[in-house]
């Protein structure tokens, strides 16, 4: 058996800046990866994280390490020893699943034992503003079922409160990206009932989080930045309510899978979740968004381009890519 492996940087310019806690992105930076054998091209994707201390630089440089390694046969079981989780083995991983798929001639859901992807529910984002414009544009997506609300520590009941008002019928998500104190997650605790927030998601750094095991919220507590594998779960699931498994955190589609079931097996809630990115890094998500109670894929949205034959969105509800774009024959 013989592989050729390509690695490269690809950058999506975004349609609007997209604002969080923790900055401003203008454009997707990502790697792609695609593995070639017998003709038969696999691709995959991975997002570099700069608060994981990733960057492109240090992705690429991680892909050809394991480069002779993978050439020569490693498998995704074996890869899991490689590298260790990140967008780097997030690429690779999601490659193998591909060309594996294309090989033998199953796509990815044969293989998993699971149904083919269809349309589903995925959160709408309204990134950080002022509340007046944070509602306005929660007023554009108020028929959409999911909503993602962006919020520092500066004014975040006012701008929960207006894209409540804008969009009274929607679920919401509300993401501090680890921007918020105890004092303040406490503080909120009514304001996040009263305006029926669904969800908060990673609201204090993953590094001070441990108080969280003798709290009990009134709202769902989602660890984002607290978890990236199963191994985590001893820990998060006395901290947390619902685990957002993303598979730039994870590492690949194999080890969100395990994350994942073994999630479910205590008893947690589960998201899918994603960096800003393009659909090769989705489509492989969507096989952990059919287990999950909330989905977050919408980072293609963000895209004036997606890649051919991508996701599309449809008023907060997320159709699959065409056959044959990524583990589909």
């Amino acid at each position: 058996m013989s592989r050729i492996l390509r690695a490269q940087h690809d950058s999506f310019p975004l349609s609007q800046p997209f604002r969080i806690s923790r900055g401003v992105k203008t454009q997707a930076e990502v790697v792609t990866v695609e593995l070639e054998q017998g003709g038969v091209v696999g691709r995959g994707e991975g997002v570099p994280y700069a608060r994981y201390d990733e960057s492109i630089e240090s992705a690429l440089a991680a892909i050809d390490d394991a480069r002779d390694a993978v050439q020569g046969g490693t498998d995704r079981a074996q890869l899991l020893g490689l590298l260790p989780p990140g967008a780097a083995r997030n690429a690779i991983d999601c490659a193998l699943w591909d060309l594996e798929a294309r090989l033998g001639g199953r796509s990815v859901a044969d293989k998993i034992g699971a149904p083919e992807p269809e349309r589903l529910v995925s959160a709408l984002t309204v990134g950080i503003d002022t509340p007046m414009a944070m509602a306005v544009t929660a007023s554009r997506i108020a028929n959409a079922p999911l909503i993602k609300v962006k919020v520092d520590a500066t004014i975040p009941d006012a701008q929960i409160r207006a894209v409540r008002n804008a969009a009274p019928n929607a679920k919401l998500i509300v993401d501090p990206n680890e921007s918020w104190d105890q004092q303040l997650v406490r503080a909120m605790q009514r304001v996040l009932v009263d305006l029926k927030v669904d969800l908060l998601e990673q609201p204090v750094s993953a590094e001070a989080d441990e108080w969280l095991e003798d709290f009990t919220p009134e709202v769902p507590i989602c660890a984002d930045e607290s978890v990236h594998v199963a191994e985590d779960l001893d820990v998060i699931a006395r901290r947390y309510q619902v685990v957002n498994v993303k598979l730039d955190k994870s590492g690949g589609l194999t080890e969100a899978l395990a994350l994942a079931h073994a999630a479910r097996a205590r008893g947690l809630g589960l998201m899918t979740g994603c960096m800003v990115s393009s659909s090769l890094s989705i489509a492989p998500a969507l096989h952990i968004a059919r287990m999950s109670d909330f989905v977050d894929l919408d980072g293609p949205i963000w895209l004036r381009e997606d890649r051919p034959g991508g996701v599309r969105d449809d008023a907060g509800c997320l159709w699959p890519p065409q056959t044959g774009f990524w583990g589909t024959l």
